[in-house]
């Protein structure tokens, strides 16, 4: 095949006119090309006044495609290289491995471990997806939290009730192998080509049961409800493994254990360390989230523009360094979604962002979040505070709200101001199960605060509307990033015989796909067939 880029066409073109366009600047004909697929589309809006789609079409040729390209001469017109999908080594190992967490992280290294013939044993302290729903449902309209199975604990890990997103700073051949996987059980096939892919979810959780199913199909065994509670050693080396599940306790013999626990597992990465798991304390981030009308985005983004057929809802994505040298920044930016409670445990607020595949809510979301240093919570001494620092400001959030995790929430130009809030302004908090006024500032250590209100001034600077008097703020965020990193070789071994970690439960990823990733590594690694 061939790759056609610079396809640039006006918001509302008709179906065809990418196809259409790209002949004409090959130089081709409709009869010459036997089959065509977008490879890339994204939205040029730097000038607002002339907001673009831009393409790359791959078009197979019934003709010679390389006699074609030698004598071609126009620029963007090469081969479309075609990435080869990842090979799976069997082996013969006769011990089963046990993975910690079907987490995108854990999924993927449980899939890999499955084609290989390894059979492993998945132990996920949450529920599955149709039932994990239900308990998140009640959180969201009474109030009440099942530790077990929330938003962060569960099938599919953190990432399930989220956005779905698909973009990731990290630059690997295997981003696309997940890709590819994650269409092939479902996600939309538009995963593949935009510059920023999301799955939603309403579509997300089909697609993680699918990869599970497989995953059983390949003669995994995955048992939900069943907490991991430490590996067993016998002789310096991995016996097995202790768990819990509906009260019972089991011991599940094994000879390598994964551990993919996701960023929130406090309880299992302190039992971990009592048994001389090495970790490090890592910066983190702490913040609140804002809520701004889509449309505000839109507007900001695409000029007279938006509101165009064709168009996606606006994203921004916005990073600055502040006064005292902290970084700031937005993160996990939802258009069209809904702020979620993200927590997992009793007497604590953490809030996150959510939206569907169609993103067609009326507000966009994002966390507004400042950089938290080790230096800022005793890290150095020991390297497990920043939970307790994250738990701090969750139950200050949680007192602020008024109990029941109601989230406390202030109007962004009277956070600003340092004045109080009485009630909501033009936008609508989409938090649930509710909102209450409250001072944010207190929910927020003063470096952050701070950091906010100016991250705030200057974004506004470069989003016209940030600062938007009656914005919706929502605390606190705390959960971006898991605030430890687990010591780990190439091969992704611990200090633990036996043991590997990977994920954000490690602090080696950043979301679903670099997750999905480093578990896929790590599988490859624990098979002999790779390393980081």
């Amino acid at each position: 095949m061939i790759r056609v880029g610079g396809v640039r066409l006006p918001p509302g073109h008709p179906e065809d006119a990418p196809f259409l366009q790209a002949l004409k600047l090959a130089g081709l004909t409709p009869r010459q090309v036997a089959s065509w697929r977008v490879s890339r589309r994204s939205v040029d809006a730097r000038d607002k006044a002339r907001v673009r789609l831009v393409y790359a079409l791959d078009l197979e040729l019934r003709g010679n495609e390389e006699a074609f390209l030698s004598r071609v001469n126009r620029p963007g017109i090469s081969r479309a290289e075609t990435p080869e999908r990842l090979k799976v080594w069997a082996t013969d190992r006769p011990e089963r491995p046990v993975v910690a967490g079907l987490g995108p992280c854990g999924l993927f290294l449980a899939l890999y471990l499955a084609r290989a013939g390894r059979a492993p044993v998945v132990l996920e302290r949450g529920l599955p997806v149709e039932r994990r729903a239900r308990s998140v449902n009640r959180l969201m309209t009474a109030g009440e939290l099942d530790l077990e199975s929330n938003l962060l604990f569960g099938e599919g890990g953190a990432g399930t009730f989220s956005d779905g997103k698909l973009t990731t700073g990290i630059k690997d051949a295997l981003c696309r192998e997940v890709l590819e996987t994650l269409a092939e059980h479902g996600a939309p096939e538009s995963v593949l080509y935009l510059q920023r892919p999301h799955v939603g979810t309403d579509i997300l959780p089909k697609v993680v049961s699918s990869i599970r199913k497989e995953i059983e199909r390949l003669g995994g065994q995955v048992l939900f409800g069943t907490r991991m509670l430490r590996p067993v050693f016998d002789g310096g080396r991995l016996a097995g493994v202790h768990a819990v599940r509906e009260g019972q306790r089991l011991e599940i013999p094994c000879g390598a254990l994964a551990l993919a626990i996701g960023h929130s597992a406090r309880d299992t990465h302190r039992d971990m360390a009592s048994l001389g798991l090495a970790v490090t304390a890592k910066p983190f981030s702490i913040g609140l989230r804002i809520e701004h009308p889509q449309t505000l985005v839109d507007r900001a983004q695409y000029g007279g523009f938006a509101g165009t057929e064709g168009l996606p809802p606006a994203e921004y994505h916005l990073a600055v360094r502040l006064r005292d040298g902290r970084g700031a920044y937005t993160f996990c930016m939802c258009p069209g979604g809904r702020v979620v409670p993200a927590a997992g445990e009793p007497g604590g607020v953490c809030v996150n962002g959510m939206s569907n595949s169609r993103r067609d809510g009326e507000n966009a979301n994002a966390a507004l979040l400042v950089e938290v240093r080790p230096e800022d919570y005793g890290g150095d001494d020991n390297p497990l505070s920043g939970f307790d620092f994250q738990r701090r400001h969750e139950e200050i959030a949680y007192e602020l709200g008024g109990g029941g995790f109601r989230a406390p929430f202030q109007l962004a130009g009277d956070f600003l101001k340092g004045q109080k809030t009485s009630s909501l302004g033009g936008v609508k908090a989409t938090y649930r199960p509710g909102v209450t006024p409250a001072d944010l500032s207190r929910a927020l250590p003063a470096f952050a605060a701070e950091g906010v209100r100016e991250a705030i001034l200057q974004f506004d600077r470069r989003l016209k509307g940030f600062a938007l008097p009656d914005a919706v703020l929502t605390g606190v965020e705390t959960r971006s990033s898991c605030p430890v990193q687990v010591v780990r070789s190439a091969r992704f071994e611990t200090s633990l015989p036996g043991v590997y970690a990977a994920g954000e439960g490690a602090g080696r990823a950043g979301g679903i796909l670099s997750a999905a990733v480093d578990g896929l590594r790590c599988a490859m690694a624990m098979t002999g067939h790779g390393g980081a």
